[in-house]
């Protein structure tokens, strides 16, 4: 799908390859050039009875074992399909250099790629990644919440030493995440973790329902279920003999940052939170804006930076109007726009891509997401808040949100909180150029030292000196 429409498929690519058994069979790497960024692939082939098979890596989009098509090997050339991400390869092998030299293709882009035969696997520089030996003790733990009829997994760090700790509950964004928080190639609640138990904190974190070791379904999921999710993993901390009850705290990043509140607005045990890009407006405010900045830094025209946000406008519209029919008024919106684009474009937004954007609009957590407002629920928060957001934040702008979130948290009273605009940090909190989503990978670092000093100052100094 092209980059300049609003139906953006995360950009996992394909591949191709010809020759004998004895050349194809094994891992292929190369790397696509992407706004100047390179985005690495691996393809691995194999062959079986019914003929060649192949899986997709793209390391540094955090993706693997992405299923191929139809691998072919006609005379010399390679063709490979990769229908998930509606894309192709087609190339040539070279004797001479050892490598196959084609074209990859898709939504209308057509990008060099040139594949290598390696062994060696493709390495991840991560180094914020903790490495031992480590000065607290992990658990892994399970905790019910019974009304959900499920059950949570997770890991809780603990210091060493007798006593009760103070704890913090890590909550993730929106998606399926795993306890780390992983995305491309990073796992930000494993570093925020480590720091945090370095300093004298426990810190659980947990796998998202229906997710890694976790039982529930996520797909009929929203954001209250998830509270709901939070709040057992409280349950289960207070209930501990080596946790301060007293000294909850709870931490969310970006949706977690939307879920942390609601749990602290309706039980007084929770001793402070921290929203790390936190959203402070609606979520269709948040998509809007979101389109526009993500859209410009991939350098997008204004005309169709304009045009994205109308076709967004439309759908939300469709969404927040509900009553029956919901699906097919949305399918009729995007055939229409299908119709406007370009012969490349329309060739790209398959019905088969329509339906699964049809899907996710129409899913429970989208239709909770778009209009539930965060105001309501701040304001209803008395205890300590610290709200951080990175300078270069594209998925929830900082200005806007931490604005929203000072106003709503001094509306309802709380004078216990302050707000933080990091220069030079994206939505994951990492040191950046952009805040391009393309830029979160290829950046080394995982969580700035800057974001995770101020949240163990903050925890030293607020927190300590207002609990007993």
């Amino acid at each position: 799908m092209n980059r300049k429409r609003l139906f953006p498929l995360l950009v996992v690519l394909a591949l191709i390859s010809t020759a004998g058994a004895q050349e194809l069979t094994g891992s292929w790497q190369g790397a696509l050039e992407v706004m100047g960024a390179k985005l690495r692939l691996v393809f691995n082939f194999e062959q079986s009875d019914s003929g060649w098979t192949a899986l997709l890596d793209s390391p540094d989009q955090g993706a693997k074992g992405i299923p191929c098509g139809q691998v072919r090997t006609p005379a010399d050339s390679l063709i490979v399909e990769v229908p998930v991400v509606h894309g192709s390869y087609l190339a040539l092998y070279s004797p001479d250099s050892l490598r196959y030299d084609g074209v990859w293709r898709q939504g209308g882009l057509e990008l060099p790629l040139q594949l290598v035969k390696s062994d060696q696997p493709v390495q991840m520089n991560r180094p914020q990644e903790p490495r031992p030996p480590f000065p607290y003790r992990s658990e892994e733990v399970t905790i019910p919440n019974k009304r959900a009829s499920l059950t949570l997994a997770g890991t809780l760090t603990l210091p060493e030493g007798e006593g009760r700790h103070p704890a913090v509950i890590l909550i993730t964004g929106s998606g399926a995440q795993n306890r780390d928080e992983a995305i491309m190639g990073h796992r930000p609640f494993w570093v925020i973790a480590d720091h945090l138990s370095r300093s004298g904190f426990a810190v659980l974190r947990c796998d998202d329902r229906g997710t890694g070791a976790s039982t529930g379904d996520i797909a009929s999921a929203t954001s209250l279920d998830f509270a709901g999710d939070v709040a057992a993993q409280v349950d289960a901390l207070i209930r501990r003999p080596d946790i301060d009850k007293k000294r909850i705290i709870l931490a969310g990043h970006s949706e977690g940052g939307l879920i942390a509140p609601m749990v602290a607005a309706k039980n007084k045990k929770i001793a402070g939170i921290i929203l790390l890009a936190g959203p402070g407006v609606t979520g269709e405010k948040i998509m809007l804006a979101q389109g526009e900045l993500i859209g410009r830094a991939a350098g997008q025209d204004e005309a169709t930076v304009k045009q994205n946000r109308r076709i967004q406008e439309i759908l939300f519209a469709i969404m927040k109007e509900g009553g029956e029919g919901l699906e097919e008024k949305l399918r009729a919106a995007m055939t229409a726009q299908r119709s406007e684009m370009s012969a490349s474009e329309q060739a790209a937004m398959t019905d088969q891509l329509i339906n699964m954007q049809i899907k996710q609009l129409a899913s429970p957590w989208f239709r909770f997401f778009l209009t539930h407002d965060p105001a309501p629920v701040l304001r209803k928060v008395k205890c300590p808040v610290l709200a951080l957001n990175g300078e270069l934040d594209l998925q929830v702008p900082a200005d806007e949100n931490l604005a929203a979130i000072a106003s709503a948290l001094h509306a309802g009273g709380n004078k216990r909180f302050e707000t933080h605009k990091l220069a030079g940090l994206n939505h994951l909190f990492q040191t950046a150029k952009t805040g391009g989503v393309d830029e979160y990978s290829l950046i080394e670092e995982t969580f700035s030292p800057r974001a995770l000093e101020l949240m163990t100052n903050w925890l030293a100094r607020d927190f300590y000196t207002l609990m007993p």
